[in-house]
């Protein structure tokens, strides 16, 4: 959430950066209103000094025998006037905080503005293989070899899910080890976190309230909200919430593998086809707790780690940086891992820095 102090004092500023991510913002309407909630909220404290010093009059006036009908009858209006003024303060309260919530990050002044037409590819490695005669699509090469069934997948779950099946399943069990094995030989700690998750989650991950309907709700009695994760990252930027670290604990570098989920999915277009996108998949996330002044540092660092990972499999890939506007909304900067696929003749995004 952007620092309201921020927009109070540099509101020009703050909307001209979002408006590189192509997000257009005024804030007149909302610094007048905070201005008046302010006003409002001073007004109250003022009132409420008042009512305790009058409260403080009544015992010295019954001391001396004195009426204090019309005191008293003064405080209840007092008291009523404070009551409304504070429900109306916390409505005020309620409508900023949801607008806070809706804007997005201020991206990296190292970014280029703009949407995804501004991408820009930082590096490449490998030579992009051209398409031949037999070349088979995905879908069909790892149906043909027994690797992944789509049509009991969607027999079970529905569309967009599929079942890993005998040497499948053991490939996609041999990368989540080539994974594991490399994050904990550079230092990363292991992590298994939950699949269900509190709203709190959600929201401290920057994914609520604007992508609230993008993931798997479940609902259980009363008004308590819970949803499956959509990313193991979303379960390690909570880890430590509430909590103070030490700066000579820092830095954390953790990494966690979890099933994601998420209702969203590719559409019925053919280069969407198979595993492209789907609503559930095994993905193993790596996440750091650092120092601001080290946080560059500790990008870059992912960043390395995700295209030697690709490297190290051989596949072709290049790494992205994203445009202000292709970023999600949460995001500061990102950088994408995107592996070529050759019977697609196209570059497809597996990591995300």
């Amino acid at each position: 959430m952007l620092d309201l102090i921020y927009i109070r004092n540099k509101p020009e500023e703050v909307a001209a950066k979002l408006a590189r991510r192509e997000f257009i913002v005024d804030f007149t309407d909302f610094l007048e209103e905070d201005a008046r909630r302010r006003a409002l909220m001073h007004e109250t404290e003022e009132l409420k000094a008042e009512r305790n010093r009058k409260s403080a009059e009544i015992p010295l006036i019954k001391k001396q025998k004195g009426d204090v009908s019309e005191l008293t009858e003064g405080l209840r209006l007092l008291s009523d006037k404070i009551r409304d003024n504070d429900i109306r303060i916390k409505e005020m309260q309620e409508e900023q905080q949801a607008f806070l919530s809706s804007l997005p990050n201020i991206p990296a002044d190292d970014i280029p503005a703009g949407g995804k037409e501004n991408n820009e590819v930082v590096s490449v490695w490998g030579e992009p293989m051209p398409v031949g005669p037999q070349m088979r699509n995905h879908v069909d090469l790892v149906e043909s070899c027994g690797m992944v069934d789509y049509e009991r997948g969607a027999k079970l779950s529905g569309r967009g899910f599929w079942i890993y099946t005998g040497p499948g399943a053991i490939l996609e069990w041999a990368l989540l080890n080539y994974f594991v094995s490399e994050h904990i030989k550079d230092g990363y700690e292991m992590m298994l976190p939950p699949h269900i998750l509190n709203y709190e989650c959600g929201y401290v991950g920057g994914q609520f309230p604007k992508f609230e309907d993008d993931v798997f709700q479940l609902r259980g009695g009363g008004d308590k909200f819970q949803f499956i994760l959509p990313t193991a990252e979303t379960a390690l930027i909570n880890i430590h919430a509430d909590e103070i670290l030490k700066e000579s604990e820092l830095p954390k570098k953790y990494f966690a593998f979890t099933p994601c989920y998420r209702r969203e999915a590719g559409s019925y277009r053919a280069d969407e086809r198979g595993m492209i996108r789907g609503h559930q998949f095994n993905k193993v996330e790596m996440f750091q707790y650092t120092r601001p002044e080290d946080s560059e540092a500790a990008f870059e660092e992912l960043v390395r780690k995700a295209a030697k990972l690709v490297e190290g499999l051989g596949l072709v890939h290049r790494v992205s940086r994203l445009a202000a506007g292709d970023c999600s909304a949460g995001m500061y900067k990102t950088y994408d891992i995107e592996i070529w696929i050759p019977s697609m003749q196209i570059y497809k995004e597996v990591s995300s820095v």
